[in-house]
């Protein structure tokens, strides 16, 4: 995957500034963005050591029913594994979530990401207001306009229902079983990769 240049980066969260209108609020003037990008494992790892992240929950959307891991692991609920962020738009806002969401994954690949296969692994961003929606829309179209990949980008944007927050096992799943093989060689690039990118932003 192509590393996302600097100035990309810039153009982005000045799409968030001038696409901004209302926040979505989850209680103490904090927002919540819905976002899949392949294995909730992954994404969990990245935004919780995200300055300004206050919770991160791993689970579903996307399908209209409550489903378990199993049965969304088939491809046949609709639902995709996403990360429910939420986050203080004081210290972050949604342009910079989705800076980081694009730098670590690859939205160039119709459900899947590397060797997890299949639609619940789909590229999405479950927008909860029009701010929220016109932010991911230009952000794409920048990221699509700069050819930052190869091939298109397939990131489905779309209008976030309802959350359903995967099993007890699958929250913290990194900090939980860091010497697990899945964690030692898909999730350990991902964060030594977003922690190279992003400095800056890292919790102390």
């Amino acid at each position: 995957m192509n590393r996302i240049k600097p100035t990309i980066f810039a153009m982005i969260l000045l799409a968030g500034i001038c696409g901004r209108i209302d926040a979505v609020t989850a209680g103490n003037n904090k927002e919540v963005a819905t976002l899949a990008g392949g294995c909730f494992w992954c994404l969990e790892a990245v935004f919780e050591e995200l300055q300004g992240v206050d919770k991160v929950e791993s689970g579903f959307a996307g399908g209209r029913f409550d489903a378990s891991y199993e049965e969304v692991c088939s491809g046949q609920t609709g639902h995709a594994e996403v990360v429910q962020i939420t986050f203080d738009p004081a210290v972050i806002s949604y342009a910079d979530i989705l800076t980081v969401f694009f730098s670590v994954h690859d939205p160039t690949t119709l459900n899947r990401q590397g060797a997890d296969v299949g639609t619940q692994y789909r590229s999405a961003v479950y927008y909860h207001d029009d701010s929220q929606k016109a932010v991911a829309e230009k952000a794409i179209a920048i990221l699509t306009e700069e050819k930052i990949w190869p091939n298109p980008v397939v990131t489905e944007v779309a209008s976030f229902d309802k959350f359903f927050i995967a099993e007890a096992g699958h929250q913290d799943y990194y900090k939980n079983n860091k010497n697990q093989g899945y964690c030692q060689v898909v999730i350990n690039p991902k964060l030594a990769k977003f922690r190279k990118e992003f400095p800056d932003r890292l919790k102390d």
